[in-house]
This record gives C-alpha cells, structure tokens and sequence, in this order.
C-alpha cells in the first residue's frame, strides 16, 4: 500500500494530459498579459473595460484550476519538479569571492546613493533632469541584479536586519 502512494506523486514523464494541462497553465498566464493591455488600448467605457478585465481575469484562473485537474497529481508533480529545477538553477550561489562581494555592494549601493541625491541635484539645476521612469527603471534593475551578484549569504545579512534580536559576529582573519 505504501509503495503504490510513493508511486503516485513520483513525477512522470509528459503524457497527452499532462502536455495539455501546461498549455493551459500557460495559457492562464499568457492571457491576462497580453488581453489586459489590448482592452485598455480599445475605447470603451469604464464600465466595460472593468467588466471585460474582470472575465479575462476569471477566465485565466479558471484556465489555471483546470490545467491542475486535467494534469492530475503525477502531472502537476512533473511540473513542479521541471519548474524548480529551473528556479534552482537561477539563484545565487551561498558564497561568492572577495572581487565578486565588492562589485555587488557597488552595484546595490548606487541606486540607493543616486535615489537619495537625484532630487536635490534636478532641482537645482533641471535642465539635466532625464525621464525619471527610465533611471528608476534602471536603478531597480540594477538594485535587483546585485543581489544576486552578492550571493546568499547577503540575504542573510539583509534578512537579519529585519529581525529583532539578530546579532552581527565578524570571522578574525
């Protein structure tokens, strides 16, 4: 008995089923990505674009609800292992060298410097303000990359400022 319960979650390989359920699980995410922008490109009324969202919005999670039940639990098992090998694969290594440390504090450090002087320097002197969503743009990417290029111990470290009694201990080298 025991071993035919191992043997149900075990990841499979795709059949028809579990082939069709990822096409609508993707389907359930594709949709409101690329519906949404085309209804708010279209004029209509307020009312109508709300209710046409709010079917597309449904319709995708419907679309996500039947993709877990036409996959079945071994389908939704192979996914699930398929997606974290991949997520797994991104992430950042737990310890990163002295050169790679110092080139991420940089890059974590910039935007967080040029947040802070940017509106005091454009309003002194505007003629050098650019488009404001395209520097954010670019400081939140690069704020994004350099976590992962400082690797995860920092986010323990980061993650340890959030917690009251976190203290700091510092290797003697």
């Amino acid at each position: 008995m025991q071993e035919h319960k191992e043997k149900a979650t075990e990841p499979q390989k795709p059949d028809w089923n579990v082939k069709l359920g990822i096409g609508l699980f993707a389907f359930s995410i594709i949709l409101p990505l690329t519906s949404i922008p085309i209804v708010a490109a279209i004029e209509l009324s307020t009312t109508a674009a709300a209710s046409t969202v709010a079917l597309l919005l449904g319709l995708a999670e419907v679309c996500g609800l039947a993709a877990i039940a036409v996959m079945g639990k071994n389908g939704y098992a192979y996914l699930k292992e398929k997606l974290s090998r991949f997520v797994k694969s991104y992430t950042p290594p737990q310890d990163v060298s002295k050169i790679r440390y110092s080139i991420g504090l940089i890059m974590f450090s910039i935007p967080l410097i040029v947040g802070w002087i940017a509106p005091y320097l454009f309003a002194l002197f505007p003629d050098l303000a650019p488009s404001n969503f395209t520097w954010a743009l670019v400081g939140d990417a690069l704020f994004l990359a350099s976590l992962f290029v400082l690797g995860g111990n920092f986010w323990d470290k980061l993650n340890s400022l959030f917690v009251h009694n976190a203290h700091a201990t510092f290797n003697k080298k």
